[in-house]
């Protein structure tokens, strides 16, 4: 299974353009913090965390696939960092790989190892609308128009994903809420314009809330 879970990442098509423009994403939540030491929680095909250590960002890589080669191996669900070690700690795409009874879990940990922020991504399987204009004298308007589901569909594990928002049992408001439960604020939540599939969610520990 881990062979298996390495070698998608170096398929053909998995960096696509629209994934590109979710890893400049990730890049820009993690620049924009300011931080001075960052975890990446799932090194992936490692091309955000091989740019931002290009750009001189003192980073950690964790996951749990030896293979991959991350500066640290073992489970999200029990890091061997000190509490509050990192300033910002990224973890995207990846918590869908657990069981879903286990997200708390994972969250617990996350917020534990975070001085201050999390920066989460997570597949959003909810319908949508893009679009797309040109504008005289107002120039681009884009803008995702989310379709709800009448009926949800029930989310069947493929060999990767255990669970998706808009899924069956998994609404957006379950998961904001086990994000709150986990002692994060939710200061901003949004879907990729060009992969709507992917959900960002920027978060702050309560004491950083007011800042």
């Amino acid at each position: 299974m881990k062979v298996h879970v390495r070698l998608h990442y170096y398929y053909k098509n998995y960096d696509s353009k629209r994934r590109f423009c979710s890893y400049w994403h990730q890049i820009q939540e993690i620049i924009s913090l300011k931080p001075k030491k960052i975890l990446e929680i799932g090194i992936g095909s490692g091309f955000v965390s091989k740019y931002l250590r290009d750009k001189k960002f003192n980073l950690i890589t964790y996951d749990i696939d030896k293979t991959l080669r991350p500066d640290v191996v073992g489970t999200i669900l029990k890091a061997p960092f000190a509490d509050q070690s990192f300033d910002v700690v990224a973890c995207c795409e990846v918590l869908e790989h657990l069981p879903y009874e286990d997200f708390p879990k994972a969250l617990r940990e996350i917020y534990r190892l975070s001085k201050k922020y999390a920066i989460l991504s997570l597949p959003d399987s909810t319908r949508a609308y893009r679009l797309n204009i040109q504008l005289p004298k107002f120039g681009e308007l884009k803008k995702l128009i989310p379709v709800p589901w009448l009926k949800p569909p029930v989310h069947e594990f493929n060999g990767f994903h255990y669970w998706e928002i808009g899924k069956a049992g998994y609404p957006l408001r379950k998961v904001m809420n086990e994000m709150r439960r986990a002692g994060f604020k939710i200061k901003k939540t949004y879907r990729v314009f060009e992969i709507p599939y992917h959900r960002f969610f920027v978060l702050a520990k309560d004491e950083m809330k007011d800042e």
